[in-house]
């Protein structure tokens, strides 16, 4: 819920149905003019185990796990309805608070973020949570049934870049499974998440089934891991923290659920357009100031293609407007913070270094906020660190290749697996390339479409699991084999049990 204080909002965690604070404060910075523009409460270990502690009450006391999936739909689609009511004040908070321009906050960060809470409704009503199996005739005369029931208590950690998706990705399918949830927020970008609970408040959710906490990562977050009452962990976010999220969550054997780094290669193959090609390679790696983790930041070109490639995406790139982010002629915003900016720089200044070249550096405004310049470095080679290692930022290495083969073999020389993508106006042979990439996500003659009705996630070390897509819920549920021997039971119910199975 958010108060006004000291004439900027607030915003206190939401926790078993109440809005909770505390003495000890987040300051908001916004990065585009480094002013404080809100405050919010700044969660600890205790308020982790008081969430916890709720969602293991509410799942025990099984008022959401109990209620029929159509019921929790509703539920979840009147979330929808509300969030969709107060979309404009969301693009502002969103805005405000990790510098997404106006224009990406409405069609990404806010406008899929509902239209996938919608997808996870509609996935409760169809999922299939009670199987019945085939008639089974050895050893015993018996029927089967499959059964997927709720986990428990999960929890979710989500980053300051897609706060508000990459929250409803957890959430979602959490709710719609029937289990209760903790989501830890980052503390530079609370507010849309918080803003979440109040919709989910309002629709009715019953206390203790969603709660939304804040605090540091090395001591909130990895309480939530080893928490012996937590089932399940999502996460989203560096590879480096998942591995220690995976390690913690061993210690009681929880599910896991990791999104993690990318270096996404970007093959563009001879018979490309190459003004579409061109575009799209910008796209790839410039939405959101490059700090997306399935950005295309490795661009692969042909020898017979490159000198011309590379002089058109520069032309392009100086139309690129970087600036005010609540402007709707705005193309690229800030950077979310200044350490942040400090890395990325760090990695523009490395590359000369290992003989890269930087052929292009953008404009950014003068004055505050945190602004780093479309930079394009070529004369890339693989085995440099600015081709291996996630930047973060609107930077993009460009790599030649002699051969198509020679381009695969480039695109899967890397720790990550995320996202891909192929160019080519022969479908056939783009396609041949993309069934060779070892990746979660290969988008051919695209980039940045993540659609809610296929699943996501990375091969190697981006990640384990999948969100997203008609079996997301199959991450938040445990698979049960209920047995009922036919020749013991006198119900004859049973035969409603296995006889569709048979007819199917």
């Amino acid at each position: 819920m958010t108060d006004v204080v000291a004439e900027v909002p607030h915003f206190r965690m939401y926790i078993d149905g109440d809005w909770v604070d505390t003495e000890e404060r987040y300051e908001l910075i916004n990065p585009a003019n480094e002013n404080l523009w809100a405050t919010s409460a700044r969660g600890s270990v205790e308020h982790a185990d008081a969430a916890v502690a709720a969602a293991a009450a509410a799942h025990k006391r099984g008022d959401w796990r109990n209620m029929p999936p159509e019921e929790r739909a509703a539920v979840m689609s009147r979330m929808v309805e509300i969030l969709n009511e107060r979309m404009d004040d969301l693009v502002d908070l969103h805005v405000a608070e990790n510098g997404v321009t106006v224009r990406q906050a409405m069609a990404f960060h806010v406008g899929y973020s509902i239209s996938h809470l919608q997808y996870f409704a509609d996935l409760a009503r169809t999922y299939a949570f009670e199987v019945p199996g085939p008639l089974l005739g050895y050893p015993t005369m018996a029927a089967g049934v499959t059964r997927r029931e709720p986990i428990g208590v999960v929890a979710g950690i989500v980053p300051w870049n897609f706060p508000m998706l990459l929250a409803v990705w957890k959430l979602g399918p959490a709710l719609a499974a029937g289990n209760c949830i903790v989501i830890k927020a980052d503390e530079k970008t609370p507010a849309t998440l918080l803003e979440v609970a109040r919709a989910a408040h309002e629709a009715g959710l019953p206390p203790g089934v969603l709660n939304v906490i804040t605090g540091e990562g090395e001591e909130v977050g990895r309480r939530l891991s080893v928490h012996p009452d937590v089932r399940k962990i999502a996460f989203t976010g560096s590879t480096a923290v998942g591995r220690l999220i995976a390690q913690q969550a061993s210690e009681n054997i929880k599910k896991v659920t990791l999104e993690l780094g990318g270096k996404g290669p970007n093959i563009v193959l001879p018979d490309a357009d190459i003004d579409v090609a061109v575009d799209g390679a910008l796209f790839a790696f410039c939405l959101y100031q490059g700090q997306a983790c399935e950005s295309g930041t490795r661009l692969l070109l042909p020898d017979s293609l490159h000198d011309e490639f590379v002089a058109k995406m520069i032309a392009r790139a100086k139309q690129i407007k970087v600036g005010d982010p609540t402007s709707f002629d705005t193309d690229m915003g800030p950077i979310i913070s200044a350490e942040q900016k400090s890395r990325i720089e760090s990695y523009i200044e490395l590359g000369p270094k290992e003989g890269a070249t930087v052929a292009f550096q953008g404009e950014v405004p003068d004055g505050p906020g945190h602004w780093v310049p479309v930079t394009i470095l070529t004369d890339v080679t693989n085995d440099m660190r600015v081709a291996q290692e996630e930047i973060f930022g609107p930077v993009l290495c460009v790599l030649r290749y002699r051969d198509v083969q020679e381009a695969i073999d480039i695109a899967n020389d890397s720790d990550y697996g995320l996202s891909a993508g192929v160019w080519s106006e022969d479908l056939d042979a783009a396609m041949d390339v993309a069934r060779q990439i070892d990746s979660g996500t290969v988008w051919i003659n695209d980039w940045h479409m993540v659609n809610a009705l296929y699943p996501f996630g990375g091969f190697k070390q981006s990640g384990i699991g999948r969100e997203l897509g008609p079996h997301a819920l199959d991450e938040y549920t445990e698979a049960k084999f209920v047995h009922v021997d036919m020749s013991r039971t006198l119900d004859r119910r049973v035969y409603d049990l296995v006889l569709p199975a048979q007819e199917g």
